[in-house]
């Protein structure tokens, strides 16, 4: 084992049982299995901005005291993130996506007057500004539009036209999106990032910033969908009526990241996202 990581546990107290066990599913970071005799854990090995602002995420999504459950951070240090390890023997069943709407309609009422955050993060390997503004256009297009864009362009990975379209867009967001207060965000809310357990849904891996609650949304829906019993917990009665467009919006931004870590596969994606939006 690391000898770094070993000093990080025996710090902690945690004896290991055993070796590393990898598990599947991070396209960015490699991530373990380690028994403890303290129980079971989960081991990040990563840039060590990136896992301290992973970190730092988690710390702020217990400390808004949801229903969702999220792990405990045990361990920091040296390129290496500990956590707490849930059961994932849950199913997905409507109770679980009722549950999952529920918490995070509760994540999102806690709100702020900026959006943003107090330190940057990361989005999978990409560096996410979180540099705050008091108005939610002004962050969309600033922090996430117009940055991504400029960076698919830069590495050829979209052409010009493509480009100003999206930064036509990214200039008149002020004439049909209302300014919100800032709710709190997972921030990289794929499927992949929710873990159904018994005790109920769990989200792991956030990238935390405030912003538009739809951004949570947006993700979920990308590649698949929650369900219904998720929107009827979630809305509760207030669907937005023009969530189609904001959903398409909001999908923007990780189709732009998409396209920018894995290549011109995504760029369908961004096209049909951006006149999704552009057809109002």
């Amino acid at each position: 084992m690391d000898r770094a990581l070993s000093a990080l546990l025996e710090a902690q107290e945690l004896s290991p049982v055993g070796g590393l066990h990898p598990l599947g599913g991070g396209d960015i970071a490699a991530v373990y299995c380690l028994e403890t005799s303290q129980g079971t854990v989960v081991v990040k090995r990563d840039d060590a901005e990136r896992l301290a602002g992973e970190a730092d995420g988690l710390h702020a999504l217990r400390e808004a005291e949801t229903s969702l459950l999220v792990p405990e951070v045990l361990a920091l240090g040296d390129g290496w993130l500990v956590m707490q390890a849930f059961d994932e023997a849950g199913s997905r069943s409507s109770r679980s996506a009722t549950a999952l709407g529920e918490g995070l309609r509760q994540l999102h009422s806690r709100t702020a007057v900026e959006h943003g955050w107090s330190r940057d993060n990361a989005c999978g390997r990409t560096p996410q500004s979180n540099a705050p503004l008091a108005d939610g256009r002004a962050f969309q297009r600033e922090r996430r539009l117009l940055p991504l864009a400029r960076a698919c362009h830069e590495r050829g990975l979209m052409d010009a036209r493509l480009r100003s379209r999206i930064e036509v867009l990214a200039e008149t967001l002020e004439d049909w999106l209302p300014e919100a207060p800032a709710s709190l965000l997972h921030g990289d809310l794929w499927s992949g990032n929710v873990l159904h357990t018994p005790q109920g849904p769990a989200v792991i891996d956030p990238a935390v910033y405030r912003h538009y609650p739809e951004v949570d949304l947006a993700m979920l829906t990308l590649f698949g969908s929650p369900g219904e019993a998720f929107f009827e917990a979630y809305w509760d009665g207030n669907t937005p009526h023009d969530w189609p467009r904001r959903e398409a919006l909001f999908q923007l931004y990780p189709l732009l990241n998409h396209l920018l870590l894995f290549g011109g596969g995504y760029r369908s994606g961004v096209e049909r996202a951006l006149a999704r939006v552009e057809g109002g």
